[in-house]
Protein backbone atom coordinates (compact mmCIF):
# COMPACT_ATOMS: atom_id res chain seq x y z
CA UNK A 1 0.00 0.00 0.00
CA UNK A 2 1.37 3.39 -0.96
CA UNK A 3 2.08 6.02 1.69
CA UNK A 4 -0.65 8.29 0.28
CA UNK A 5 -3.29 5.56 0.27
CA UNK A 6 -2.20 4.42 3.70
CA UNK A 7 -2.69 7.93 5.05
CA UNK A 8 -6.21 8.13 3.57
CA UNK A 9 -7.18 4.77 5.05
CA UNK A 10 -5.79 5.78 8.42
CA UNK A 11 -7.83 8.96 8.25
CA UNK A 12 -11.00 6.98 7.51
CA UNK A 13 -10.37 4.54 10.32
CA UNK A 14 -9.75 7.39 12.76
CA UNK A 15 -13.03 8.98 11.66
CA UNK A 16 -14.90 5.71 12.18
CA UNK A 17 -13.36 5.23 15.64
CA UNK A 18 -13.94 8.77 16.83
CA UNK A 19 -17.49 9.40 15.63
CA UNK A 20 -18.77 9.01 19.16
CA UNK A 21 -16.39 11.61 20.55
CA UNK A 22 -18.09 14.97 21.26
CA UNK A 23 -16.97 17.88 19.07
CA UNK A 24 -14.24 20.01 20.60
CA UNK A 25 -15.94 23.38 20.51
CA UNK A 26 -17.05 25.15 17.38
CA UNK A 27 -15.28 24.35 14.18
CA UNK A 28 -15.12 26.01 10.82
CA UNK A 29 -17.68 24.66 8.33
CA UNK A 30 -16.31 21.80 6.30
CA UNK A 31 -15.96 22.78 2.67
CA UNK A 32 -17.70 20.69 0.12
CA UNK A 33 -15.30 18.44 -1.70
CA UNK A 34 -14.15 20.02 -4.93
CA UNK A 35 -15.65 23.43 -4.28
CA UNK A 36 -14.34 26.54 -2.61
CA UNK A 37 -16.43 28.04 0.12
CA UNK A 38 -19.41 29.81 -1.40
CA UNK A 39 -18.73 28.50 -4.90
CA UNK A 40 -22.39 27.60 -5.38
CA UNK A 41 -23.27 31.27 -5.15
CA UNK A 42 -22.88 31.65 -8.90
CA UNK A 43 -25.27 28.81 -9.70
CA UNK A 44 -28.79 29.83 -10.66
CA UNK A 45 -30.89 26.86 -9.54
CA UNK A 46 -33.95 26.16 -11.70
CA UNK A 47 -37.09 26.07 -9.63
CA UNK A 48 -40.34 24.20 -10.17
CA UNK A 49 -43.46 26.10 -9.15
CA UNK A 50 -44.78 23.43 -6.84
CA UNK A 51 -48.07 24.53 -5.36
CA UNK A 52 -50.08 21.40 -6.10
CA UNK A 53 -53.85 21.34 -6.00
CA UNK A 54 -55.80 18.58 -4.33
CA UNK A 55 -55.48 15.25 -6.11
CA UNK A 56 -57.54 12.22 -5.21
CA UNK A 57 -54.57 9.98 -5.99
CA UNK A 58 -52.35 11.84 -3.54
CA UNK A 59 -52.76 12.34 0.24
CA UNK A 60 -53.90 15.72 1.55
CA UNK A 61 -50.33 16.60 2.55
CA UNK A 62 -49.69 17.34 -1.11
CA UNK A 63 -52.43 19.90 -1.43
CA UNK A 64 -50.69 23.07 -0.39
CA UNK A 65 -47.05 23.95 0.26
CA UNK A 66 -46.23 25.79 3.48
CA UNK A 67 -45.27 29.45 2.81
CA UNK A 68 -42.15 31.10 4.12
CA UNK A 69 -42.20 31.25 7.88
CA UNK A 70 -41.45 34.67 9.38
CA UNK A 71 -38.05 34.50 11.00
CA UNK A 72 -38.48 33.78 14.72
CA UNK A 73 -37.18 36.52 16.96
CA UNK A 74 -35.39 33.97 19.11
CA UNK A 75 -33.22 32.92 16.17
CA UNK A 76 -31.07 36.01 16.45
CA UNK A 77 -31.60 36.90 12.77
CA UNK A 78 -31.70 40.45 11.49
CA UNK A 79 -34.82 42.33 10.45
CA UNK A 80 -36.48 41.83 7.10
CA UNK A 81 -35.16 43.73 4.12
CA UNK A 82 -37.85 45.40 2.02
CA UNK A 83 -35.65 45.66 -1.06
CA UNK A 84 -34.04 42.28 -1.65
CA UNK A 85 -35.95 39.34 -0.17
CA UNK A 86 -33.56 36.73 1.16
CA UNK A 87 -34.75 33.20 1.94
CA UNK A 88 -33.13 30.41 3.92
CA UNK A 89 -33.72 26.67 3.82
CA UNK A 90 -32.17 24.19 6.22
CA UNK A 91 -32.43 20.41 6.00
CA UNK A 92 -31.27 18.34 8.97
CA UNK A 93 -31.28 14.75 7.81
CA UNK A 94 -30.14 11.43 9.19
CA UNK A 95 -26.67 11.89 7.74
CA UNK A 96 -26.22 15.55 6.74
CA UNK A 97 -26.95 19.07 7.90
CA UNK A 98 -27.39 21.41 4.92
CA UNK A 99 -28.24 25.09 4.57
CA UNK A 100 -28.94 27.29 1.55
CA UNK A 101 -29.51 31.05 1.56
CA UNK A 102 -30.81 32.48 -1.71
CA UNK A 103 -32.45 35.44 -3.43
CA UNK A 104 -34.99 35.20 -6.28
CA UNK A 105 -33.74 36.20 -9.72
CA UNK A 106 -35.49 35.55 -13.02
CA UNK A 107 -38.97 34.01 -12.83
CA UNK A 108 -38.64 30.44 -11.59
CA UNK A 109 -35.01 30.81 -10.55
CA UNK A 110 -32.95 31.90 -7.60
CA UNK A 111 -29.31 32.61 -6.82
CA UNK A 112 -27.59 30.95 -3.88
CA UNK A 113 -25.65 33.52 -1.83
CA UNK A 114 -24.51 31.26 0.99
CA UNK A 115 -24.37 27.53 1.66
CA UNK A 116 -23.24 25.07 4.29
CA UNK A 117 -23.06 21.29 4.41
CA UNK A 118 -21.66 18.92 6.99
CA UNK A 119 -21.95 15.18 7.59
CA UNK A 120 -23.20 14.80 11.19
CA UNK A 121 -24.64 11.25 11.18
CA UNK A 122 -27.45 12.26 13.51
CA UNK A 123 -29.15 8.89 13.02
CA UNK A 124 -26.12 6.83 13.95
CA UNK A 125 -27.24 3.90 16.13
CA UNK A 126 -30.90 4.92 15.88
CA UNK A 127 -32.00 1.62 14.39
CA UNK A 128 -30.46 -0.26 17.31
CA UNK A 129 -31.55 1.96 20.22
CA UNK A 130 -34.60 3.82 18.94
CA UNK A 131 -33.17 7.11 20.19
CA UNK A 132 -30.69 9.75 19.06
CA UNK A 133 -27.28 9.25 20.67
CA UNK A 134 -25.82 12.03 22.78
CA UNK A 135 -22.67 12.33 20.71
CA UNK A 136 -24.67 12.38 17.47
CA UNK A 137 -26.83 15.19 18.82
CA UNK A 138 -23.69 17.07 19.88
CA UNK A 139 -22.33 16.87 16.33
CA UNK A 140 -25.62 18.11 14.88
CA UNK A 141 -25.89 21.00 17.35
CA UNK A 142 -22.32 22.07 16.53
CA UNK A 143 -23.23 22.21 12.83
CA UNK A 144 -26.49 24.03 13.55
CA UNK A 145 -24.61 26.65 15.57
CA UNK A 146 -22.65 27.47 12.41
CA UNK A 147 -25.91 27.72 10.47
CA UNK A 148 -27.32 30.06 13.10
CA UNK A 149 -24.26 32.30 12.82
CA UNK A 150 -24.61 32.42 9.04
CA UNK A 151 -28.28 33.37 9.27
CA UNK A 152 -27.61 35.99 11.93
CA UNK A 153 -25.26 37.77 9.51
CA UNK A 154 -28.04 38.39 6.95
CA UNK A 155 -31.47 39.97 6.70
CA UNK A 156 -33.77 36.98 6.21
CA UNK A 157 -37.35 37.64 5.14
CA UNK A 158 -38.48 34.03 5.56
CA UNK A 159 -37.10 30.62 6.38
CA UNK A 160 -38.04 26.97 6.66
CA UNK A 161 -35.81 24.84 8.83
CA UNK A 162 -36.75 21.16 8.69
CA UNK A 163 -35.72 17.87 10.25
CA UNK A 164 -36.50 14.55 8.60
CA UNK A 165 -36.33 10.82 9.30
CA UNK A 166 -33.95 10.68 12.26
CA UNK A 167 -36.04 13.12 14.28
CA UNK A 168 -39.30 11.56 13.06
CA UNK A 169 -38.29 8.08 14.18
CA UNK A 170 -36.39 8.83 17.39
CA UNK A 171 -38.12 8.55 20.75
CA UNK A 172 -36.24 11.68 21.82
CA UNK A 173 -36.67 13.56 18.55
CA UNK A 174 -38.88 16.30 20.01
CA UNK A 175 -36.53 16.72 22.96
CA UNK A 176 -33.65 17.22 20.54
CA UNK A 177 -35.62 19.85 18.61
CA UNK A 178 -36.19 21.71 21.89
CA UNK A 179 -32.48 21.51 22.68
CA UNK A 180 -31.60 22.93 19.27
CA UNK A 181 -33.94 25.87 19.84
CA UNK A 182 -32.55 26.48 23.31
CA UNK A 183 -28.87 26.33 22.31
CA UNK A 184 -28.87 27.78 18.79
CA UNK A 185 -32.08 29.83 18.54
CA UNK A 186 -33.15 27.81 15.48
CA UNK A 187 -36.65 26.36 15.56
CA UNK A 188 -36.77 23.24 13.41
CA UNK A 189 -39.97 21.54 12.28
CA UNK A 190 -40.14 17.77 11.88
CA UNK A 191 -41.79 17.24 8.49
CA UNK A 192 -43.84 14.25 7.41
CA UNK A 193 -42.69 11.76 4.81
CA UNK A 194 -45.36 13.10 2.45
CA UNK A 195 -43.92 16.59 2.73
CA UNK A 196 -40.39 15.30 2.24
CA UNK A 197 -41.38 13.49 -0.96
CA UNK A 198 -43.16 16.60 -2.29
CA UNK A 199 -40.15 18.78 -1.55
CA UNK A 200 -37.92 16.38 -3.48
CA UNK A 201 -40.16 16.85 -6.53
CA UNK A 202 -40.21 20.62 -6.05
CA UNK A 203 -36.44 20.76 -5.68
CA UNK A 204 -35.27 18.69 -8.62
CA UNK A 205 -38.36 18.11 -10.72
CA UNK A 206 -37.14 20.65 -13.27
CA UNK A 207 -34.63 18.03 -14.40
CA UNK A 208 -37.41 15.68 -15.51
CA UNK A 209 -37.30 15.41 -19.30
CA UNK A 210 -40.35 17.39 -20.45
CA UNK A 211 -40.70 15.14 -23.48
CA UNK A 212 -40.93 12.06 -21.27
CA UNK A 213 -44.18 10.18 -20.78
CA UNK A 214 -43.29 9.08 -17.29
CA UNK A 215 -40.53 9.13 -14.70
CA UNK A 216 -39.69 7.80 -11.27
CA UNK A 217 -38.03 10.37 -9.01
CA UNK A 218 -36.21 9.10 -5.92
CA UNK A 219 -34.25 10.57 -3.05
CA UNK A 220 -32.00 8.12 -1.16
CA UNK A 221 -31.48 9.60 2.28
CA UNK A 222 -29.69 8.55 5.41
CA UNK A 223 -32.70 7.04 7.19
CA UNK A 224 -35.44 6.94 4.55
CA UNK A 225 -35.80 6.94 0.78
CA UNK A 226 -38.61 8.84 -0.96
CA UNK A 227 -39.99 7.71 -4.31
CA UNK A 228 -42.54 9.50 -6.53
CA UNK A 229 -44.08 8.21 -9.77
CA UNK A 230 -44.83 10.92 -12.34
CA UNK A 231 -47.30 10.38 -15.18
CA UNK A 232 -46.54 12.87 -17.96
CA UNK A 233 -48.51 11.31 -20.82
CA UNK A 234 -50.78 14.34 -21.12
CA UNK A 235 -47.89 16.79 -21.07
CA UNK A 236 -45.97 18.24 -18.16
CA UNK A 237 -47.49 21.30 -16.48
CA UNK A 238 -45.49 23.93 -14.64
CA UNK A 239 -46.64 22.37 -11.37
CA UNK A 240 -44.93 19.05 -11.78
CA UNK A 241 -46.20 17.66 -8.48
CA UNK A 242 -49.70 17.63 -10.01
CA UNK A 243 -48.43 14.67 -12.06
CA UNK A 244 -47.59 12.49 -9.05
CA UNK A 245 -49.78 9.40 -9.30
CA UNK A 246 -48.17 7.41 -6.48
CA UNK A 247 -45.48 7.92 -3.87
CA UNK A 248 -43.87 6.09 -0.99
CA UNK A 249 -41.27 6.63 1.69
CA UNK A 250 -39.18 3.55 2.39
CA UNK A 251 -37.98 3.25 6.01
CA UNK A 252 -34.42 2.65 4.85
CA UNK A 253 -31.46 4.86 3.96
CA UNK A 254 -27.72 4.57 3.58
CA UNK A 255 -27.00 4.89 7.31
CA UNK A 256 -29.65 2.47 8.53
CA UNK A 257 -28.89 -0.14 5.85
CA UNK A 258 -25.13 0.07 6.39
CA UNK A 259 -25.55 -0.28 10.14
CA UNK A 260 -27.67 -3.41 9.72
CA UNK A 261 -25.37 -5.13 7.25
CA UNK A 262 -22.00 -3.41 7.55
CA UNK A 263 -20.47 -1.02 5.07
CA UNK A 264 -16.74 -1.68 5.18
CA UNK A 265 -16.27 -5.23 3.91
CA UNK A 266 -19.22 -5.91 1.62
CA UNK A 267 -19.11 -9.25 -0.18
CA UNK A 268 -21.17 -9.87 -3.34
CA UNK A 269 -23.50 -12.05 -1.28
CA UNK A 270 -24.01 -9.33 1.31
CA UNK A 271 -24.58 -6.72 -1.39
CA UNK A 272 -27.26 -8.90 -2.99
CA UNK A 273 -28.89 -9.43 0.41
CA UNK A 274 -29.14 -5.67 0.90
CA UNK A 275 -30.73 -5.24 -2.54
CA UNK A 276 -33.34 -7.91 -1.86
CA UNK A 277 -34.21 -6.39 1.51
CA UNK A 278 -35.02 -3.07 -0.16
CA UNK A 279 -36.87 -4.82 -3.01
CA UNK A 280 -39.13 -6.45 -0.42
CA UNK A 281 -39.96 -3.03 1.00
CA UNK A 282 -40.85 -1.71 -2.45
CA UNK A 283 -43.07 -4.78 -3.01
CA UNK A 284 -45.21 -3.55 -0.13
CA UNK A 285 -45.81 -0.26 -1.99
CA UNK A 286 -49.31 -0.64 -3.54
CA UNK A 287 -48.77 2.10 -6.15
CA UNK A 288 -45.57 0.69 -7.64
CA UNK A 289 -47.35 -0.50 -10.81
CA UNK A 290 -49.02 2.80 -11.71
CA UNK A 291 -46.58 3.32 -14.63
CA UNK A 292 -46.38 -0.34 -15.59
CA UNK A 293 -47.07 0.26 -19.30
CA UNK A 294 -44.25 2.85 -19.51
CA UNK A 295 -41.48 1.23 -17.48
CA UNK A 296 -38.46 0.17 -19.50
CA UNK A 297 -39.65 1.84 -22.72
CA UNK A 298 -38.71 4.98 -24.60
CA UNK A 299 -40.06 8.08 -22.92
CA UNK A 300 -39.47 6.75 -19.40
CA UNK A 301 -36.51 7.53 -17.16
CA UNK A 302 -35.31 7.63 -13.57
CA UNK A 303 -34.28 10.80 -11.76
CA UNK A 304 -32.19 10.44 -8.63
CA UNK A 305 -31.18 13.01 -6.04
CA UNK A 306 -28.81 11.88 -3.31
CA UNK A 307 -25.17 11.46 -2.43
CA UNK A 308 -25.35 7.99 -3.96
CA UNK A 309 -26.18 9.08 -7.49
CA UNK A 310 -23.93 12.16 -7.40
CA UNK A 311 -21.08 9.91 -6.27
CA UNK A 312 -21.72 7.57 -9.20
CA UNK A 313 -21.66 10.56 -11.53
CA UNK A 314 -18.37 11.82 -10.09
CA UNK A 315 -16.77 8.40 -10.46
CA UNK A 316 -18.13 8.13 -14.01
CA UNK A 317 -16.59 11.48 -14.95
CA UNK A 318 -13.34 10.50 -13.18
CA UNK A 319 -13.31 13.82 -11.36
CA UNK A 320 -10.21 14.55 -9.32
CA UNK A 321 -12.38 16.82 -7.19
CA UNK A 322 -16.15 16.80 -7.00
CA UNK A 323 -17.72 19.46 -9.23
CA UNK A 324 -21.44 20.10 -8.91
CA UNK A 325 -21.57 21.93 -12.24
CA UNK A 326 -20.52 18.80 -14.11
CA UNK A 327 -22.70 16.43 -12.09
CA UNK A 328 -26.07 18.17 -11.79
CA UNK A 329 -28.23 17.17 -14.75
CA UNK A 330 -25.89 14.44 -16.03
CA UNK A 331 -27.51 11.54 -17.91
CA UNK A 332 -26.28 7.97 -17.35
CA UNK A 333 -27.31 5.09 -19.58
CA UNK A 334 -28.47 1.80 -18.09
CA UNK A 335 -25.20 0.16 -19.17
CA UNK A 336 -23.10 2.93 -17.67
CA UNK A 337 -24.91 2.64 -14.35
CA UNK A 338 -24.42 -1.15 -14.38
CA UNK A 339 -20.67 -0.71 -14.88
CA UNK A 340 -20.38 1.99 -12.21
CA UNK A 341 -22.21 -0.02 -9.53
CA UNK A 342 -20.18 -3.13 -10.35
CA UNK A 343 -16.96 -1.13 -10.28
CA UNK A 344 -17.62 0.44 -6.87
CA UNK A 345 -18.93 -2.83 -5.44
CA UNK A 346 -15.69 -4.46 -6.52
CA UNK A 347 -13.51 -1.95 -4.66
CA UNK A 348 -12.13 -2.61 -1.22
CA UNK A 349 -12.88 -0.20 1.61
CA UNK A 350 -9.41 1.28 1.12
CA UNK A 351 -10.03 1.86 -2.58
CA UNK A 352 -13.33 3.59 -1.82
CA UNK A 353 -11.57 5.87 0.64
CA UNK A 354 -8.94 6.70 -1.98
CA UNK A 355 -11.51 7.80 -4.56
CA UNK A 356 -11.87 11.62 -4.40
CA UNK A 357 -15.62 11.49 -5.03
CA UNK A 358 -16.19 9.06 -2.13
CA UNK A 359 -13.51 9.64 0.49
CA UNK A 360 -13.52 8.70 4.15
CA UNK A 361 -16.91 10.34 4.85
CA UNK A 362 -18.84 8.06 2.49
CA UNK A 363 -16.64 4.98 2.12
CA UNK A 364 -18.75 2.91 4.53
CA UNK A 365 -22.11 4.17 3.18
CA UNK A 366 -21.79 4.20 -0.60
CA UNK A 367 -22.50 0.50 -1.14
CA UNK A 368 -25.65 0.68 0.97
CA UNK A 369 -26.74 3.53 -1.31
CA UNK A 370 -25.89 1.49 -4.39
CA UNK A 371 -27.98 -1.39 -3.03
CA UNK A 372 -31.02 0.90 -2.64
CA UNK A 373 -30.42 2.24 -6.15
CA UNK A 374 -30.21 -1.29 -7.57
CA UNK A 375 -33.49 -2.26 -5.91
CA UNK A 376 -35.19 0.78 -7.48
CA UNK A 377 -33.71 -0.06 -10.89
CA UNK A 378 -34.94 -3.65 -10.67
CA UNK A 379 -38.50 -2.59 -9.89
CA UNK A 380 -38.52 0.28 -12.43
CA UNK A 381 -35.94 -0.55 -15.13
CA UNK A 382 -35.13 2.42 -17.34
CA UNK A 383 -32.80 3.08 -20.23
CA UNK A 384 -31.54 6.29 -18.62
CA UNK A 385 -30.94 7.77 -15.20
CA UNK A 386 -30.59 11.50 -14.66
CA UNK A 387 -28.51 12.78 -11.74
CA UNK A 388 -29.63 15.73 -9.61
CA UNK A 389 -27.35 17.55 -7.19
CA UNK A 390 -30.26 19.36 -5.58
CA UNK A 391 -33.13 18.34 -3.38
CA UNK A 392 -35.06 19.34 -0.27
CA UNK A 393 -33.44 22.71 0.30
CA UNK A 394 -34.13 23.78 -3.27
CA UNK A 395 -37.70 22.55 -2.86
CA UNK A 396 -38.10 24.58 0.31
CA UNK A 397 -36.78 27.72 -1.36
CA UNK A 398 -38.98 27.20 -4.41
CA UNK A 399 -42.16 26.73 -2.41
CA UNK A 400 -41.48 29.75 -0.21
CA UNK A 401 -40.85 32.01 -3.19
CA UNK A 402 -43.94 30.72 -5.00
CA UNK A 403 -46.11 31.20 -1.92
CA UNK A 404 -44.81 34.74 -1.41
CA UNK A 405 -45.31 35.61 -5.09
CA UNK A 406 -41.83 37.11 -5.49
CA UNK A 407 -41.52 36.12 -9.15
CA UNK A 408 -45.06 37.27 -9.91
CA UNK A 409 -44.43 40.67 -8.35
CA UNK A 410 -41.17 41.03 -10.26
CA UNK A 411 -42.89 40.18 -13.55
CA UNK A 412 -45.66 42.70 -12.82
CA UNK A 413 -43.12 45.43 -12.02
CA UNK A 414 -41.20 44.71 -15.23
CA UNK A 415 -44.41 44.86 -17.27
CA UNK A 416 -45.23 48.26 -15.82
CA UNK A 417 -41.79 49.57 -16.70
CA UNK A 418 -42.10 48.46 -20.32
CA UNK A 419 -45.69 49.69 -20.70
Amino acid sequence: MSAELGAKVAEAERALRTRDEPPAGRTKPRRRRGAKAGSRGSVASPAVKAAPSADSAVPSAWEKPVPATPVPSGAGMASVSAKIPVYAALDLGTNNCRLLVAVPTRPGQFRVIDAFSRIVRLGEGLGRTGSLAGTAMDRAVAALEICSQKLSAREICGARLIATEACRAAANGEEFIERVHRETGLKLEIVSRETEARLAVSGCGSLVDRSAKGAVLFDIGGGSSEIALLDLRHGASRRLSNHIVAWTSLPVGVVSLAERHGGRNVTPELFERMIREVEAMIDDFPGRHRLRDLVGREGFHLLGTSGTVTTLAGVHLELERYDRRQVDGLWLSDEETDRLVARIAGWSFEERVANPCIGSDRADLVLAGCAILEAIRRVWPAKTLRVADRGLREGLLTEMMVADGVWRRAATAQARQTA
